[in-house]
């Protein structure tokens, strides 16, 4: 039964409250890897930040998106965890600075993903070899955008990767009570507040905002990562569900014992694990472009 309904309306706090519980999580972390090159940049209309490594594969592109509820966030608060995809897999990146609520609410997020895939695509760039990637609530919006991309017929992206993603914001997952006391970074009510600022009166189940709801018939290769102790881990089970009720190649791994976002902690074999089985994807399912 989905947890939308509830009486806790009344704990309800503000924007600034909530931006700043997600800005204590990011301070966790850490510095983004050695070696990385961050760099402002547009795709159109978009901004975002390129971010390059020193070894890295031509002719492919991670087009990212942040996490953060879809109401706080940036592409530099999650240089860490694009670093270490990029370092791991050799690909560059472009992280999105998509609009946030809930000054800018649903479905803007997804209309700025596309236009940067869009924006991509006109500056002769394969789909083939895109990637679309996120964590949290980006990693819900990799699969929106995704969505959008087959709905509008679009060449479709080399794959999709989520890590941890945001992808009901009904929040009727049992791990969401089940976790609550294993998982130590996010919590019900953060994620219920989210929700209300994104969605303002739009339904929570709209695939478009729960790709958890959506078909995924037709759609490029996914791989999703989570952690078996987090409240998003039946979010990474629903994905999963979807893809392979529509027999699309699918990939969810569940981490034993892991939290949320655990890749940031590359102390952690499970976390080297992790990074190494997603560069593996990202490398597999971009084919890289072949200069004319």
């Amino acid at each position: 039964m989905a947890l939308w309904s509830q009486t806790q309306a009344k704990s309800l706090t503000g924007i600034e409250d909530v931006r700043a519980r997600y800005a204590a999580l990011f301070a966790r972390f850490g510095p983004a890897p050695e070696g990385m090159d961050f760099s402002p940049g547009k795709l159109g209309a978009i901004p975002g930040e390129w971010v390059g490594a020193a070894r890295q594969e031509p002719g492919r592109t991670i087009l990212y998106f942040h996490g953060g509820g879809f109401v706080t966030g940036s592409p530099q608060s999650h240089r860490a965890l694009v670093g270490k995809l990029v370092q791991a897999s050799g690909v560059g990146a472009f992280s999105v600075q998509y609009r946030l609520a809930p000054e800018v609410f649903f479905p803007a997020a997804v209309r700025d993903g596309i236009d940067a895939y869009r924006a991509l695509l006109a500056r002769g760039v394969a789909a083939s070899s895109i990637i679309l990637a996120g964590d949290e609530a980006g990693g819900g919006l990799a699969f929106a955008v995704a969505l959008a991309v087959r709905n509008a017929g679009l060449e479709l992206p080399g794959g999709v990767v989520g890590l941890s993603p945001w992808a009901d914001l009904s929040l009727s997952g049992t791990s969401m009570l089940g976790n609550r006391k294993a998982d130590t970074v996010l919590d019900w009510e953060l994620l219920f507040l989210s929700a209300r600022h994104y969605l303002r009166k739009s339904n929570p189940c709209d695939a478009y905002a729960s790709p958890a709801y959506a078909a995924f018939t037709a759609f490029p290769p996914i791989m999703v990562h989570a952690g078996a102790n987090e409240i998003l881990r039946d979010d990474a089970s629903k994905l999963g569900d979807r893809a392979a009720d529509a027999n699309a190649a699918v990939s969810v791994e569940i981490y034993d014992g892991m939290g949320h976002l655990f890749q940031l902690d590359t102390s952690r074999n499970e976390a080297k694990v992790s990074l190494s089985r997603l560069a593996q994807f990202i490398l597999a399912k971009s084919s890289a472009m072949v200069a004319a």
